[in-house]
């Protein structure tokens, strides 16, 4: 067993090749009331020719994607300063601007971002700093931007400068369907396909250090989970037992990995550790347990089982071994997924007919659902837990949409063709030295 499991496949050059079908568009829904007014000035281009992305137009959709903003229009300006020397506050104040952010580009061996963020009222600095990426990576140093901005305003930790994985699908009319499981920016854009196939493509997940992904995929005929280095695009399948091979999960240190194994009869819980390949089986029921999630510390992890009747959320705990039922408010909880804060749990909840997305509360144990639409499924929080990613239909077609945990925020993140489903939020990515 232990050869077949370190087996690696290599496909990087392959994938390479692949064409790009599934961008995401984002469509803003709704945002909070009384979002906060903030000007983003294009961004001065030292630099001869033109730049490679307008770094303002980025950080101001990032941050109205939040709907914790409202941009002013360029239209609108009465100026578009890149310097403190020539801001004129009151410009701002006519334009009810109440921050105002400017900045310039410099190219060099890389791109060099200066940018400051004033309090248009106060007519002060709220904070000023530079960022630096490739040129080919213009796109995340304004998302790095938008963080930063972000926090500074909320208090919370921005997460634009994150990566998203979704699985594409483009039916093929009098064949089978063909799936791309498909690595993004945040906001959808420089889509990348990373394994294309013929087959199903299923619960993509990270690793806690945002080096490699896992996913099941059933290119062998039975569904079988492998891991996948970013940066190589090496492969390795994990597993390969008769029967169901799901729902992979990487533990917060990045040395385990819980997994759904059928191979003992009645699909169970099994956690690998992924440097000896040893295989423990942590729970034992003849119902259905799936959909393990780790919590934050490492101790303990949730899944999903209808043992006792309805599917419910349970809790397992390594130190004690004990199992304990975590949610009871309604008949069906499922695919929890949970965030740092390991006290809001995003799942699948059934109300009144419909299944929905909600956030549980462990604490309180206070139910809130977050959407309004009848079929949405696979939540996937943000690292910040400010936003929860999840699938559901649009005029019958699958795509991936957004909700603000307090459910003040939301958008809508369709393909231009095809369907998306499986979305996954990344953790933060390390940043290039």
């Amino acid at each position: 067993m232990k050869r077949s499991l370190r087996r690696w496949v290599w496909g990087f050059l392959f994938v390479l090749a692949m064409p790009v079908r599934a961008e995401l568009v984002i469509e803003i829904t709704q945002g909070i009331d009384n979002p906060t007014v903030i000007a983003v000035s294009p961004f001065a281009w030292e630099g001869v020719g033109l730049p490679p992305e307008d770094i303002a137009y980025i950080v101001e959709n990032d941050l109205y994607r939040s709907g914790q903003f409202t941009p002013v229009a360029r239209e609108n300006m009465l100026g578009t300063p890149s310097r403190d020397e020539d801001i004129f506050f009151r410009d701002w104040r006519m334009v009810n601007a109440q921050y105002l952010l400017i900045g310039s580009i410099t190219p060099g061996v890389e791109l060099v971002a200066d940018f400051a963020l004033y309090d248009v009222i106060k007519q002060t600095l709220v904070i000023q700093g530079s960022e630096r990426a490739p040129t080919s990576d213009a796109r995340m140093l304004a998302h790095r931007i938008a963080d930063r901005v972000y926090t500074a305003l909320t208090g919370i930790p921005g997460a634009f400068a994150t990566k998203l994985l979704y699985v594409a699908v483009t039916p093929v009319p009098g064949e089978k369907d063909y799936y791309e499981l498909t690595l993004a920016d945040s906001d959808g854009a420089r889509p990348k396909v990373l394994l294309a196939s013929r087959e199903p493509i299923l619960a993509p997940t990270w690793s806690p250090d945002a080096t490699e992904i896992a996913y099941v995929s059933f290119e062998t005929s039975r569904p079988a989970i492998f891991r996948q280095n970013l940066t190589t695009g090496a492969r390795e399948q994990l597993t390969a037992f008769r029967g169901l091979n799901g729902s992979p999960a990487w533990s917060p240190d990045g040395k385990r990995m819980a997994m759904v194994l059928s191979k003992d009869g009645s699909p169970d819980i099994y956690v690998l550790d992924l440097a000896t390949y040893q295989l423990e089986r942590i729970t034992r029921h003849y119902n259905i347990d799936t959909e393990p999630t780790w919590m934050p510390d490492g101790k303990s992890l949730l899944f999903t089982s209808d043992r006792g009747g309805r599917p419910q959320i349970y809790r397992y705990d390594f130190v004690t071994g004990l199992t304990d039922r975590v949610t009871f408010e309604g008949s069906y909880n499922a695919r929890a997924r949970v965030a740092q804060d390991g006290r809001n749990v995003v799942l699948v909840h059934q109300q009144d007919g419909d299944y929905k997305i909600a956030v549980y509360d462990i604490e309180t144990r206070r139910m809130t659902s977050l959407t309004s639409t009848d079929l949405d499924e696979s939540p996937s929080i943000a690292p910040n837990g400010s936003m929860v990613l999840y699938a559901t239909k649009q005029a019958g077609r699958g795509i991936l949409a957004a909700v603000s945990v307090d459910g003040g925020a939301r958008f809508n993140l369709p393909a231009r063709s095809g369907e998306v489903r499986e979305p996954s939020w990344s953790p933060y990515l390390p940043k290039r030295p």
